[in-house]
């Protein structure tokens, strides 16, 4: 299928939760042997795509999962995810530190969503600086594809927001859950992978 011309102007890559806490063997999921070969692959097979979208004059923008802390200092975590991961604590994910910044292979971003839930739309400021800075195509990568991925590029479609996902460029903790997640977003968005997407860029 033909696609239009990138106006890169008006595009971002939309890179989701790819921070030290989730990747680093130090951060707080490497501590809790929480991850997988696939996620750890991310930064480096993104990071050409990124430089390429930053020099043909597209955005690079990350979204950081964050715990705020609460009483105490405690960081306030949602029951459910606080089942999924019990290991989660004080200072994991925290506001300005190490583990919840972008992982260095992704470095500089041009712009940083704080995100407080699944998606990088809600209780965010993802959509106000996208409408200010006329970016009206996301080209999304990160993780974990049937969590952050999928409804941040739903959260994307229901606002008219072009989105297209990257099939080698997200991934999930198993490959069936990834591979399940993407024919599911296929509906609502374009799946691309990283390399046509990189000539598409070029060519731009």
């Amino acid at each position: 299928m033909a696609h239009s011309p990138l106006d890169m102007a008006a595009t971002a890559l939309l890179t989701v939760d790819l921070q030290n806490d989730f990747l680093d063997p130090k951060g707080a999921y490497g501590r809790a042997g929480q991850s997988a070969p696939e996620i750890a692959a991310l930064p480096e097979r993104l990071k050409p795509l990124a430089e390429a979208v930053r020099a043909k004059g597209g955005l690079v923008v990350a979204t950081q999962f964050t715990l705020v802390p609460g009483r105490g200092g405690e960081p306030i975590i949602s029951p459910h995810l606080k089942a999924l991961r019990p290991f989660l604590g004080r200072g994991d994910f925290a506001p300005g530190s190490w583990g919840n910044a972008t992982v260095d292979a992704l470095q500089p971003v041009d712009v940083v969503i704080e995100k407080l839930a699944y998606s990088a739309f809600y209780m965010t400021r993802l959509e106000w600086v996208l409408r200010k800075l006329g970016i009206t195509r996301l080209i999304v990568g990160g993780i974990v594809t049937n969590g952050g991925v999928a409804s941040t590029v739903r959260d994307a479609h229901v606002r008219d927001i072009d989105a297209i996902v990257l099939e080698d460029g997200c991934a999930a903790f198993s490959v069936e859950t990834h591979r399940t997640a993407i024919e599911a977003l296929r509906p609502v968005a374009r799946v691309a992978s990283i390399a046509a997407m990189r000539a598409e860029v070029e060519a731009a």
